[in-house]
């Protein structure tokens, strides 16, 4: 408890104070580490977290693994869920976890005498029991860790584009290489081949 309090306390300073989402996010980081045997915090590769949105929930889940988005082992696959699965790289196996329907009033049974929403949350989902607070699901990934993590100095230009691709993330097309963009499965649609860009003087000599 000690231990998690001061986690909660160390992601409550990201944001100046602290949110039930950020408890869930340190509760469950600690959850699927404790499944899958993996002490925490990592400063390896053998981790692997996956959340489905991003937020206050990603600060709670980054501090209490250690793991970040900048040594690719904090992934963001945004499906608009406070969700996320936990993965022990080198053997593949995989936990995912969410909040269980109707937590948020199953906490007030945990938040001694606290009538308001938000902060029956906030202390319910620090005291709860696991069983209580999520659910757990074993998973395959698709693709699995080890694309997704891929391979240090792998890299291609696009057909189209011509900008370098890494960590093996091009499409295929009739042999051709294509970035994800360029491929029309990207989060943009390319309009026009890239242009120079042409900043005013006072931008570039700032």
């Amino acid at each position: 408890m000690q231990e998690l309090q001061r986690l909660l306390e160390l992601s409550g300073m990201r944001h100046s104070h602290l949110c039930p989402r950020q408890v869930l996010g340190v509760r469950m980081a600690l959850t699927g580490a404790g499944w899958l045997g993996m002490e925490l915090p990592r400063a390896d590769k053998e981790f692997l977290i996956i959340a489905e949105t991003d937020g206050c929930f990603l600060d709670g889940l980054e501090v209490a693994s250690g793991l970040t988005p900048g040594h690719r082992t904090l992934r963001i696959e945004d499906y608009g869920k406070i969700a996320a699965t936990f993965v022990e790289v080198k053997t593949g196996r995989a936990l995912r976890l969410a909040p269980k329907a109707g937590v948020r009033e199953l906490a007030y049974r945990y938040a001694s005498g606290e009538t308001r929403h938000y902060f029956a949350q906030l202390q319910g989902y620090q005291v709860m029991p696991e069983d209580k607070l999520f659910t757990a699901t074993v998973v395959t990934l698709r693709p699995s860790a080890a694309e997704i993590m891929s391979r240090a100095g792998v890299r291609i230009d696009c057909s189209l584009c011509g900008e370098e691709i890494i960590n093996e993330r091009e499409v295929m097309i009739s042999g051709k290489a294509y970035c994800q963009g360029c491929s029309g499965s990207g989060y943009y649609v390319v309009e026009s081949l890239p242009q120079p860009v042409y900043l005013p003087e006072k931008v570039l000599t700032l």
